[in-house]
């Protein structure tokens, strides 16, 4: 990487609906693999958090992604976003706890 620029995406990127749902088409070489370091790193840090909650929410969405792909593979991208959507009220009820109550671990 020699500029700033060469961090953006400058290939096109298409969308369509598809049903009830948006298929994302991007033209990214190696995309399995840059996919598959996204989820790793993402529900990664998730699950090896210190906080149980953190952790179950990272499970939860562990136990998404595969179903997203497998229910809905052309529109994975969409459907992950909506999954994680809903799954983070997981994280609602975390920050919603009472003042001064103990933290959970």
């Amino acid at each position: 990487m020699r500029r700033a620029r060469d961090c953006l995406a400058t290939r096109p990127v298409t969308a369509e609906i598809r049903g009830r749902t948006i298929g994302y088409g991007v033209n990214v070489p190696w995309m399995p693999l840059g996919l598959t370091g996204y989820l790793f790193a993402i529900l990664g840090a998730l699950l090896l958090g210190g906080d149980r909650r953190l952790r179950t929410l990272g499970a939860v969405l562990t136990a998404g992604a595969p179903a997203c792909s497998a229910l809905w593979r052309p529109e994975f991208a969409s459907t992950w976003c909506a999954f994680a959507a809903v799954a983070s009220l997981l994280v609602l009820g975390w920050v919603r706890r009472p003042r001064g109550a103990p933290p959970v671990t």
